[in-house]
């Protein structure tokens, strides 16, 4: 260091005109500065607090020396520098990790505390006077630019706010003030020298961009050499080896990333924002090894993001090790980023033995399995479109044509029901053109844009009973169905009132709605705290339950065949049909014994058909077989009625909640099925026209009837007793109860509050791994209904779901679900991926999950960190931004949300379609 500088004092004495020039700039900008002085502008000090030191940096700013602050923007911006500045210094630290470290001699420590002490706060433009908006002060050749007011004072108070300076090569902060230690130090000259004063002081000068230049294209080693010794480059900007950037150079890149983040809020304060800010962010953003995967927690950082603790439960209940999203730092930058302390928490919560970095080592490794793994499963940029028939609205166990041609029969509806593909496609669909973002319920409840359901046949069939209405850029929807022209309410009123035991949202909450059209009974039940499980067929009815999903109302693509529906027995409080078209009667009432199965004890069935109320030869027939039917079955006729607004009638049937009339009967038709018979068991069961017996102890399920909801959802159902082992291996009650709180924990600290989702445009939500419905039952106070789904090689809790008055159905992730694309806004899968993955191909489940969910729909997964980062790279390979991933202990947790992106070369054929 000695060395350098003697040798360019020597330059400089040779050169007498760098002398003369140096001595004429130094008078000139004392008489600037004493016309400052008496002038009529009034500096207001502004103290500027330096983030605590990470490294190298020991000596802090004393507290005697800063003054007060005057400006609120001031305050706010400062703070979250102050928040953020340890995290950006560990950014350094880690990129910086790999370089020489030079060592510095006390004169050089010296000029980087001052430099810390003198960071200046530019001025509301408001105040600043045009005079000292345009007396900036720009460095000579060898960067000896003064402040000459005798208010500049070692301990950093800056009283010319007004003022400003660039910064010369040797690093000096804006303000003006030469950082020594009393003694003159040299410089290296600038190759393009000086630029010209503009009239806001807002642009770069042109050393600033050669330096630039040189820094893209790539500098000579002599150069480079000389930016190392000095830890800076000619542009004015530290490019620090082995130390710390100047907490100046800090402040700026924070106050920069601010006002990005909250430009509206503060962008009458600093409305004199310089180009040269926008020039740092765009170098930041070129500097990938300093922000790793900047999108993955881009919208974690909000007002609301960790407030109360929520950071800290987002950590410990995920059980994850890394954050690895290097932008964390990005949206740090606000005064309420993290409230009471919770950065703090973040710190040490994300701390591991190596702090909250891992090692390149460990990186390479890791990122080495994921491309292995990558490339055997083909996620990397492989993607292509489905070349199928159906299209955008491709359903791979409904649309499977070479299946259905090959069936025997399709007397019993054999073609609507499921065939899956031999191998689950692994292709994507196609949007349909002008998709826009769905409405939000309730809105959409009402009306649906058409280019996202582009299917206007129903309407032209189904119009003058009030299914559905185009209407311009609209699908609309008033409301009706065939049995009720005259609007939904009326009639959901009306089945009370011809039976108030029913008892909409109290006694009965969980109801099953066959043959749904386009589901506006269930749709319309919401307003009664209805849970309504919707079906219908992919029929000549082109789109109904499409339609449904669109709406935000829960429906499901599935027929009375030859199957058992795929829900447990004896879980419906009430089971309705409106002209639902199916043969109740025939095949020894084989259709009407399913809904017997899948009824309550003490069950309704409402029937609204013409053959209850018409006298047309066909329907007399149909229900004097209905008749019969239904009495030999037990069921009790309660009554039969006709509404007079909408020309309707309908029977309501009682379900007996005991074996009594079973043992009375003359007739044993249709027959009790056998003892071994599991009324729960539905995954591609055959039907049987049998009927189960009911329980007779009266501690088992579907002994008694449920509590009245609310109170249902957090009761221990009374059939859970401790000799009983919980899936998580406590007793049963205590399983139960552990789960609903833990749930409520996760989701009220972490996912209504942390995760940044907009959950009032969130409306259908899938659990795909539910055990006991408490993430649903967490989310009952969100604008959302939420299909929980039991996987069916996991243990059978779905009865007990339906006992809490939720809803759900078994599925087999391995294939693809009866549910039509873009169905659902948010998908949670609690370690479902790592149990799946062992059966069948993951790849195949995340394009199900792709084709299931809403463009811009949202997908958290809670896993094993293997499984993590397998999803994370397909969700990659998609396009699909990732707002969050991290991982602890072998846990993690990933965030992600899908994007509008679509690959553009189209699949040669697939395989089951071959």
């Amino acid at each position: 260091m000695a060395f350098r500088r003697s040798s360019m004092m020597d330059a400089r004495r040779s050169s007498s005109h760098c002398s003369t020039v140096t001595l004429v700039a130094f008078i000139a900008l004392c008489l600037v500065g004493v016309w400052m002085m008496t002038s009529s502008s009034t500096v207001v000090p502004v103290d500027m607090s330096s983030p605590e030191s990470k490294s190298e940096m020991k000596q802090q700013v004393s507290e005697t020396d800063r003054g007060p602050r005057e400006d609120s923007s001031v305050d706010v911006i400062d703070e979250a520098a102050t928040a953020a500045a340890a995290e950006i210094d560990a950014n350094i630290d880690v990129k910086d990790s790999t370089t020489e470290t030079r060592s510095e001699s006390p004169d050089d420590q010296n000029v980087q505390d001052k430099a810390a002490e003198n960071m200046v706060e530019k001025p509301q433009e408001s105040e600043m006077d045009d005079n000292t908006r345009t007396s900036q002060t720009f460095s000579d050749e060898n960067g000896s630019t003064e402040d000459s007011s005798p208010d500049a004072t070692d301990s950093g108070q800056v009283k010319k706010a007004d003022q400003k300076t660039f910064s010369d090569e040797n690093g000096i902060t804006e303000g003006g003030e030469m950082m020594n230690d009393g003694k003159e130090r040299s410089q290296e000259k600038s190759t393009e020298g000086n630029s010209e004063e503009t009239k806001d002081g807002g642009q770069e000068n042109k050393a600033d961009q050669k330096v630039d230049e040189m820094t893209d294209d790539g500098q000579t080693e002599s150069s480079r050499q000389n930016s190392d010794e000095t830890g800076k480059t000619e542009g004015g900007e530290m490019i620090r080896e082995g130390q710390d950037k100047s907490t100046e150079g800090n402040y700026q890149e924070i106050t920069e990333k601010a006002d990005s983040k909250f430009g509206e809020k503060f962008s009458e304060q600093n409305s004199d924002e310089t180009k040269g800010d926008d020039n740092n962010g765009k170098e930041a953003a070129e500097r990938p090894d300093e922000i790793t995967a900047g999108s993955k927690v881009k919208d974690l950082i909000s007002h609301e993001v960790f407030p109360d603790g929520a950071q800290s439960e987002l950590l410990n209940e995920t059980s994850t090790d890394e954050i690895t999203a290097g932008s964390k730092v990005k949206d740090l930058i606000s005064h309420e980023v993290f409230p009471d302390g919770a950065q703090s928490e973040l710190l040490n919560e994300t701390s591991t033995q190596n702090g909250a970095w891992s090692t390149q080592a460990t990186e390479s490794k890791k990122e080495k399995a994921v491309q292995a793994a990558s490339k055997e499963h083909g996620t990397r940029n492989n993607w292509k479109l489905c070349n199928v028939s159906a299209g955008a609205d491709y359903i791979p166990c409904l649309d499977n044509e070479e299946a259905i041609k090959k069936l025997k029969s399709t007397k019993h509806y054999e073609h609507r029901e499921r065939h899956c593909p031999d191998e689950a496609p692994t292709c994507l669909l196609p949007l349909p053109e002008g998709y826009k973002r769905p409405i939000e319920w309730p809105n959409s409840r009402n009306k649906i844009w058409y280019d996202n359901v582009p299917h206007s046949e129903l309407a032209t069939i189904k119009g003058h009973q009030n299914w559905v209405k185009v209407s311009g850029e609209f699908l609309t929807f008033p409301g009706g169905g065939t049995q009720f022209i005259h609007g939904a309410l009326h009639y959901i009123d009306f089945i009370q009132e011809s039976m108030p035991d029913i008892a909409w949202g109290k006694k009965s909450r969980v109801v099953l709605d066959v043959g749904c059209g386009v589901a506006s009974f269930g749709g319309f039940l919401f307003d009664r705290d209805v849970l309504t499980m919707s079906f219908a067929p992919k029929d000549e009815h082109e789109a109904q339950v499409q339609f449904a999903l669109e709406r935000g109302i829960p429906a499901l693509s599935t027929v009375m065949g030859t199957k058992r529906l795929p829900f447990p027995g004896m879980v419906f409080d009430v089971i309705h049909c409106a002209r639902c078209r199916v043969p109740w009667h025939i095949e020894g009432g084989m259709l009407l014994l399913e809904l017997n199965r899948m009824l309550r004890p003490g069950g309704y069935f409402v029937w609204s058909a013409t053959p209850v109320y018409q006298q047309i030869p066909e329907d007399v027939e149909i229900w004097e077989a209905m008749t019969a039917l239904t009495q030999s079955m037990c069921w009790d006729m309660v009554n039969k009625t006709k509404d007079q607004i909408n020309e309707v009638g309908m029977a309501i049937y009682r379900k007996p909640s005991d074996n009594e009339c079973y043992g009375k009967r003359t007739k044993d038709s249709p027959p009790l099925c056998q003892g071994s018979d599991d009324p729960n068991a539905a995954w591609n069961i055959p039907l049987q026209a049998c009927m189960h017996k009911l329980p007779v102890d009266p501690n088992a399920r579907g002994s008694q009837w449920p509590p009245q909801w609310l109170q249902r959802l957090e009761n221990v159902p009374y059939w859970l007793n401790s000799s009983q082992v919980g899936v998580y291996g406590r007793p049963a009650p205590e399983d139960f109860k552990a789960d609903t709180e833990l749930w409520k924990h996760i989701v009220s600290k972490s996912y209504l509050k942390g995760l940044g989702i907009n959950w009032s445009a969130v409306r259908n939500v899938m659990d795909m791994r539910a055990v006991y419905g408490g993430f649903a039952a967490a989310l009952q106070e969100a604008n959302a209904w939420i299909m929980n789904i039991v996987s069916i090689d996991s243990p059978d809790t779905l009865p007990l779901i339906y006992e809490r008055g939720l809803f759900g159905m078994y599925h087999d992730w391995c294939e693809s679900f009866s549910t039509y694309p873009r169905s659902y806004d948010l998908l949670h899968a609690d370690h479902l991926f790592s149990k799946i993955k062992k059966r069948c191909k993951l790849l195949a489940v995340i394009a199900e999950v792709d084709r299931i969910l809403r463009p811009e729909g949202k997908l958290i997964v809670r896993d094993n960190s293997e499984t993590i980062e397998e999803v994370e790279s397909m969700a990659k390979s998609l396009k699909w931004e990732v707002r969050m991933t991290y991982s602890k202990e072998k846990e993690g947790l990933l965030f992600v949300q899908k994007t509008m992106w679509r690959p553009k070369e189209v699949e040669a054929s697939l395989p089951s379609l071959s």
